[in-house]
């Protein structure tokens, strides 16, 4: 093998040749040029959820934990972020790391995580404060206090077989205005006040009424107030999401898990997008027993409600019975209304509640400014030792220049590629590991140029020494990085978060070391040490005998002092 090396070195260096073309051919061909860089790096925002048992006061299982994590991957990318890291850490934490900015929709939706709810509509509202103009007298002449519930549509939503839902209604605020002229601010206490909770149901869901209690305190609730339950078996007193209208609702009559899947789309031959439904084998039978008791309501009272974290979603109307467990609901959605609901009830089931601990965003400009000072640091760190190699080993620094220039090559294609195929982004932690990996590299060229000169030190040729050197050097190189990789991989397996990041980009330079160094830097010394310039020890080569504290390098004869001509005086007054 050593033969093959010394004679050959050049199949080495075109085989590396091959591997670079192949892998720039790569990024031309799927048009990936730059790596992907993570949240430090380009901004964006990161979300901490603290993860709480249903049942109250049990303790989350690593089950549990794990399905809702999924299930948030699969909401956070069903919006269109699919670069966004979704992590568990510890035993009820969950971190979401989104890149990009403006993600306010995104962080909003990523914070409902309580279980979904399908409720019968009772009544609704404007959810403002009632006004404080004296009430108009009854013709008994006394104020009346009891609301009626309005049960209007919301929105032209509607459910249908397989094919829609009652629309979630646009003509319900003009209609609530129509009713009554007070405006609707959506502003909300500092405080939230206490809401009467309301007594649990023990028979059919489908069956329950509002008593005169459960009017008197929906009469009085406003939005901004906390919901009356989150118990699916009571009935629930609650607000839509922009907290302009209340509703009365009863208990659940089917669950988000009662779904199997929701698409949001624009049927064929169609012009409006709806919100096609698929229940499951129970789910299927609950809501066709469910539409059959709604639909048989008078018009305008046959809705239910869409509830997500005890906050109204949607409120469809339904028409007939929906048979065979598929549904659509349709109406005056536009494309991101239709796609969040999709979002909602397809990925809106989770085991476990959670609170939003912390949110914290990075900007482009900090994100950016975080990147520039990481390749200053490694611009620095690398031309220090490329200054070190000259200063020191002379003509052999071109080695050490060439060798990390191959390496620095081998390693930006890597990242790119791997950003593409697995997802890998590179972090702020990442680039410490590639600077780290600079001294990795050169200590490999440390350790054979020594034992090179060790060699010819001892008397042996500089080819000789070339391959005698390298035979004892390589086990070394291999032991050290052999130490680093495992190192990187214990650091992977054990750490959490940004930690990775480092361990990751540390394991890959430590492979490109050992690879640039058995293909290039080897097969590069081989070749030089058959130039003049560094066979015959040329005083800036780094091999002449001064620099090496020797008198003459091996093979060459050692000079001899010429012979002092000898030299006639005459004598002093002529010749004798």
């Amino acid at each position: 093998m050593a033969t093959t090396t010394t004679s050959r070195p050049g199949r080495l260096l075109i085989f590396l040749g091959v591997i670079l073309v192949l892998l720039f051919g790569i990024m031309g061909l799927t048009k990936s040029w730059s790596p992907k860089l993570g949240l430090d790096l380009r901004g964006g925002t990161t979300i901490t959820l603290t993860a709480e048992s249903l049942a109250g006061g049990g303790q989350v299982t690593a089950e549990q934990l794990s399905e809702a994590k999924n299930i948030i991957s699969q909401r956070v990318n069903g919006a269109g972020v699919g670069e966004a890291e979704i992590t568990t850490a510890g035993a009820n934490h969950i971190t979401v790391a989104v890149p990009g900015s403006n993600q306010d929709a995104l962080v909003k939706q990523v914070g409902q995580t309580a279980l979904l709810y399908f409720r019968i509509v009772y009544g609704s509202q404007p959810g403002a404060p009632a006004p404080t103009t004296p009430p108009s007298p009854t013709p008994t002449g006394k104020p009346s206090t009891t609301p009626k519930p309005s049960t209007t549509p919301k929105a032209s939503t509607t459910v249908k077989p397989s094919t829609s839902a009652t629309p979630k209604g646009r003509a319900w605020s003009s209609v609530l205005a129509a009713a009554d002229p007070t405006p609707t601010p959506s502003a909300k206490p500092s405080t939230p006040a206490a809401t009467p909770s309301l007594p649990p149901v023990t028979g059919d869901p489908l069956q329950w009424q509002p008593d005169a209690a459960t009017q008197a305190a929906f009469a009085a609730f406003t939005c901004g107030d906390k919901p009356s339950s989150e118990d699916p078996k009571q009935p629930q007193i609650t607000c839509d999401r922009e907290g302009t209208t209340k509703y009365l609702l009863g208990p659940a009559i089917m669950q988000g898990t009662d779904l199997a899947d929701a698409n949001a789309g624009i049927p064929q031959g169609g012009f409006q997008w709806q919100v096609n439904l698929k229940f499951t084998g129970d789910g299927g039978d609950k809501f066709l027993k469910a539409t059959t008791a709604i639909s048989k309501l008078p018009q305008g009272q046959n809705l239910f409600a869409i509830v997500l974290d005890n906050e109204v979603i949607s409120t469809p109307s339904v028409n007939n019975p929906i048979p065979g467990g598929q549904a659509e609901i349709s109406g005056s959605f536009t494309e991101a209304e239709a796609r969040d609901l999709a979002n909602v009830l397809k990925y809106g089931a989770l085991p476990v509640s959670f609170d939003v601990s912390s949110v914290e965003t990075i900007s482009a400009q900090l994100g950016g400014d975080q990147l520039a000072a990481g390749i200053m640091a490694g611009l620095i760190g690398l031309g220090l030792v490329v200054l070190f190699s000259f200063l020191y080993y002379r003509g052999l620094g071109l080695v050490v220049v060439l060798s990390l220039a191959v390496a620095g090559l081998l390693t930006y294609a890597s990242v790119v590629l791997l950003g593409k195929a697995i997802g890998f982004t590179l972090t702020l932690a990442g680039i410490a590991g590639l600077i780290v990996a600079i001294g990795i590299t050169a200590d490999s060229f440390v350790i054979y140029f020594e034992r090179l000169r060790d060699e010819v030190r001892e008397g042996r040729s500089l080819r000789s020494s070339v391959e005698t050197g390298w035979a004892r050097a390589k086990h070394t190189i291999i032991a050290a990085d052999s130490i680093s990789l495992l190192a990187a991989v214990v650091l992977y397996v054990l750490a959490v978060g940004s930690v990775k990041g480092f361990a990751f980009t540390l394991g890959l330079t430590t492979l490109i070391d050992l690879l640039v160094v058995f293909i290039f830097t080897k097969p590069l010394v081989t070749l030089l040490a058959r130039t003049d310039f560094f066979g015959h020890g040329h005083k800036l080569s780094g091999l002449d005998p001064e620099h090496l504290g020797v008198e003459r390098l091996p093979g060459q004869m050692k000079p001899t002092p010429r012979p002092a001509k000898p030299t006639t005086r005459k004598p002093v007054g002529g010749e004798v």
